[in-house]
């Protein structure tokens, strides 16, 4: 079994993160009123800044990564392409969104609806995330 090509990794990981931001970005508009709204309801004010930019840029990167690393290490058990991506995605998107949105919705903040949009979504940016750094991915 090859080991994982750690060069072709990272390139793929940067790819996905950056996927993800833009999608993330673009998809925001969809949801961000209501987002705003449910927060302004509790006397919460976000305010866009570079921090936030920032962060949201290390969250990508850092799920990118994550998602092309655990790509990579399933690759040789199940094969290259889209079903091992969506196997990926599906199991960290079960592992780490799906138990994020729980914690929102027992918070109480967000209505459901919008948590359900986010999760949709989610799942969605991340397939297309993966894929996008599953193509650039290559044993050594």
């Amino acid at each position: 079994m090859a080991g994982i090509n750690v060069g072709r990794m990272l390139l793929g990981g940067v790819v996905a993160s950056a996927a993800l931001w833009l999608l993330e970005s673009g998809a925001s508009f969809l949801y961000l009123g209501k987002m705003q709204n449910a927060l302004l309801e509790r006397d919460i004010v976000l305010e866009p800044s570079v921090a936030l930019t920032v962060k949201s840029v290390v969250i990508a990167l850092l799920t990118g990564l994550t998602m092309l690393f655990f790509y990579a290490a399933a690759r040789p058990r199940f094969g290259p392409g889209p079903k091992t991506v969506l196997l990926v995605t599906i199991v960290l998107w079960l592992g780490s969104y799906v138990p994020a949105l729980i914690g929102y919705d027992m918070i109480g903040i967000y209505p459901r609806t919008l948590l359900y949009q986010w999760g949709l979504v989610g799942l969605g940016e991340m397939i297309i995330a993966c894929n996008l750094g599953a193509w650039l991915y290559r044993e050594s």
